[in-house]
């Protein structure tokens, strides 16, 4: 799927380089390629350089000259080889000497020297990770993890988008597994449901859709824990099972937690689930423009702690989505910062009993002038049949 140009994200991004004084940014996180050309690489070994003024340059291998020409927003292509006959370094460091010799031509450049985590490339069984050389090879530059991470937590119209698409996949999926999940079936085979459809019907979704990946961890009942891998155990009847889902279409993401329960629910999960709820209706009142991000993570543990349990959860309770499936901003008690307009945030409230059991909510929520939006057509809490 080619999209045109978004101006309106690049201009923001120049005016953020103005306030401090960059000439170019020189980027290689996969998210960060893609946020600044469109173009999402197959094997992590692309870079780009972004120009405050000028036409940008996208790095990649020449295996995927046509996918570039496709879909990049700059003409300028620079490739290398993933395999060269007189060179026998990795590929990463014919990415660098591409990067340096576009470089040259400006002054006081960017790069993402404080990068925590980063989406992975199209293939991501296998994520690329660049050497010391990349990090000391452009002189004095100047770390702008913090001016990436401003600009993209304010999404554009095209950002909002593509991140409607990847929500649409994720709740027809659970729709999907809905229909057909079954008590005795193992965890992983519910995953698998999931993730089939996701990856067979979200690629190609509405023709606009290159690729869809699934990402999942699926328990059920006794087997709800945070965080463990989705394993065997059989999935039970009277009992929610939990989806942590993510879908990536063409590098944008959703990021939600569904529960689906084969039967009628258990009191005492019913009970969960109403106290759970009643948390997260309070938590997505407080998600207005101006909101305090301190204040909603004190909210949502506090109406945890009121329901009888303290000190839970131990995962972050809200953060970002966008071309990251977890990106800034994040709600700390300890940290600042305000909820904007344009944002788009998931909000993860969740309680589990000691020994295993126990239910997440989470959804995806666009910042509007009057409140939240919910961007996934599934419902919250526990979808009983």
């Amino acid at each position: 799927m080619s999209w045109p140009r978004d101006d309106a994200k690049l201009d923001g991004v120049r005016a953020l380089m103005a306030e401090i004084d960059l000439d170019a940014l020189v980027v290689r996180a996969p998210d960060n390629v893609l946020y600044l050309t469109n173009f999402w690489g197959m094997k992590g070994y692309e870079a780009a350089v972004f120009p405050r003024e000028g036409e940008p340059v996208l790095i990649c291998l020449e295996a995927s000259a046509e996918d570039a020409a496709r879909s990049a927003w700059t003409d300028d292509l620079r490739f290398l080889r993933g395999y060269a006959p007189d060179d026998s370094r990795p590929p990463l460091a014919r990415t660098l000497d591409l990067a340096q010799e576009v470089a040259r031509n400006y002054g006081r450049v960017g790069l993402e020297l404080s990068l925590g985590t980063q989406a992975s490339d199209r293939m991501v069984g296998e994520p690329s990770t660049f050497t010391a050389a990349w990090f000391s090879g452009f002189g004095d530059a100047a770390d702008a993890t913090s001016l990436l991470a401003r600009a993209r937590a304010i999404k554009t119209e095209q950002e909002l988008e593509r991140m409607r698409l990847a929500n649409e996949i994720a709740a027809a999926a659970m729709e999907h597994v809905r229909e057909r999940i079954r008590p005795g079936m193992k965890e992983s085979e519910a995953a698998a449901l999931w993730q089939g459809f996701v990856h067979g019907e979200g690629t190609g979704w509405k023709g606009r859709v290159d690729l869809a990946l699934p990402f999942s961890l699926v328990w059920s009942g006794p087997g709800i824990k945070t965080f463990t891998a989705t394993g065997d155990l059989p999935v039970q009847q009277h009992e929610p099972t939990l989806f942590e889902i993510w879908v990536c279409a063409d590098g944008y993401w959703c990021d939600h937690t569904k529960n689906v329960c084969p039967g009628t629910l258990r009191s005492e999960y019913a009970e969960l689930e109403q106290q759970l709820l009643d948390v997260y209706g309070r938590a997505l009142d407080h998600c207005r423009p101006g909101s305090s991000l301190a204040e909603l993570d004190l909210l949502i543990r506090g109406g945890i702690a009121a329901a009888g349990y303290e000190g839970q959860p131990s995962h972050p309770v809200c953060h970002g989505v966008g071309a990251r499936a977890h990106e800034p901003p994040y709600a700390h008690q300890a940290g600042e910062g305000t909820i904007e307009e344009g944002m788009v945030l998931a909000i993860e409230p969740g309680i589990y009993w000691e020994g295993g059991g126990g239910l997440r909510v989470e959804d995806n929520f666009l910042i509007t002038p009057t409140g939240a939006e919910k961007l996934s057509s599934f419902p919250d809490g526990v979808v009983c049949g």
